[in-house]
């Protein structure tokens, strides 16, 4: 005969199933969704490639692949938080990419300088075009759809039809570049350390509140998370060590997830996207808010622009196209709400490596171009479609 469990195996199993439950509270069912669709999309990758698609290389290839994107998506979530959306990120980015370029191959300023000239545009670019939506009453669409095609012809005048090339090793780096496996060790370390931290604030600050939660509820908010992390980074240590442009994603991904959930700021954003006409009656300053996303946007425009142009090792005419509609992709298949009002930091990141998980697994399997295009017009749409019913529904 099985015997009952006992109130410390009850207590023991409660708590586990409390700290589960908190772990996860803020994650909706698009999120669920979205991570079972990442993992079936590897196992499919992986099993028509013969596990190509998983090996150490080709995993750190597909990491740097959605850097850019989720460096993007990071700021257009925040655009789309409040109801607004911006077409012309691409063209910026294209424009911010070969001023850098030129700042240093032509003007023969140094790396400093040359970064600094790229996302310093962006973000006189965002502060432009947020200010004739925020005050100017311009709908954004129209006003950044103009900046799509105004900014990429400044890019054709600025290179002449030209491509520039990337002089400096360290320019380079920043794209093409890998932090050593114990640099990488140590990352994981910190990012541990920080889980812990936090975990334990928010413990701390729950029992103040008079909430009973047990060490096991504690140990379980800190186990699932590190142990993401230290997989993550023993993946691409198995290659060449952790990619620049992957460490430069984590940390614009942490100050978003910080920024939008965290600050007062964050909370009015998503205020503004609920109730437009609410917030403004509850005194939040909804036009000085657009105009500090469109500002956050711009510049991290100028910042992808940078990387992608590290990457690739010159800035071209065309750089940048339709990364647009990559970043608006990321975050409506990761959950954000074209709407306003809803969206995560963490889910546009996911949308991020779903995408570039299609084009990695797309392009391995040798589909065509036009192929791929159709495969994520379909999903983009798809996921836009769920999100009408969800709304519905709620």
């Amino acid at each position: 005969m099985s015997e009952s469990q006992s109130p410390r195996d009850k207590n023991e199993t409660a708590a586990i199933t409390q700290g589960l439950r908190e772990l996860f509270i803020k994650l909706d069912w698009r999120t669920y969704t979205m991570v079972l669709a990442l993992i079936v999309i590897w196992i499919t990758f992986a099993y028509t490639t013969h596990g190509v698609f998983l090996e150490a290389r080709n995993f750190s290839n597909l990491m740097r692949q959605a850097t850019i994107t989720g460096v993007l998506a990071v700021g257009m979530l925040m655009v789309i938080l409040p109801g607004h959306i911006d077409l012309s990120i691409g063209s910026i980015a294209g424009l911010t990419g070969a001023l850098a370029a030129i700042a240093q191959a032509l003007w023969g300023y140094g790396l400093i300088p040359a970064l600094a000239i790229g996302i310093v545009t962006g973000l006189i670019i965002g502060l432009v075009q947020g200010a004739l939506v925020a005050y100017a009453n311009i709908p954004a669409f129209i006003v950044t759809l103009g900046g799509l095609l105004a900014w990429r012809g400044v890019v054709k005048g600025i290179t002449k039809g030209n491509t520039i090339p990337i002089g400096l090793a360290e320019f380079k780096a920043i794209g093409q570049c890998y932090l050593m496996s114990k640099v990488g060790i140590g990352l994981a370390a910190v990012a541990v350390l920080a889980i812990i931290f936090l975990a334990w604030r928010r413990h701390q600050s729950k029992r103040r509140h008079g909430a009973t939660l047990g060490a096991t509820n504690l140990v379980v908010q800190i186990l699932l998370p590190s142990a993401l992390v230290i997989a993550f980074i023993y993946a691409l240590n198995q290659y060449a060590g952790v990619p620049i442009p992957v460490v430069i994603l984590i940390v614009v991904a942490l100050l978003g997830a910080f920024l939008t959930q965290n600050t007062t700021f964050g909370r009015y954003l998503y205020a503004i996207g609920g109730n437009a006409d609410a917030a403004r009656l509850s005194g939040i300053n909804i036009k000085r808010h657009v105009l500090a996303v469109f500002c956050i946007m711009g510049a991290l425009a100028g910042l992808g622009g940078i990387i992608y142009t590290a990457r690739v090792g010159s800035a071209s005419p065309d750089a940048g196209r339709l990364l647009e509609l990559d970043a608006i992709a990321a975050c409506v298949i990761g959950g954000t709400s074209l709407m306003g009002g809803r969206g995560t930091v963490f889910g546009a990141i996911l949308g991020a490596i779903f995408m570039a998980s299609l084009d990695n697994g797309m392009s391995l399997r040798n589909y065509q171009d036009f192929t791929q295009d159709i495969v994520k017009g379909v999903i983009l749409v798809a996921a836009v479609g769920l999100d009408m019913i969800g709304r519905k529904r709620g």
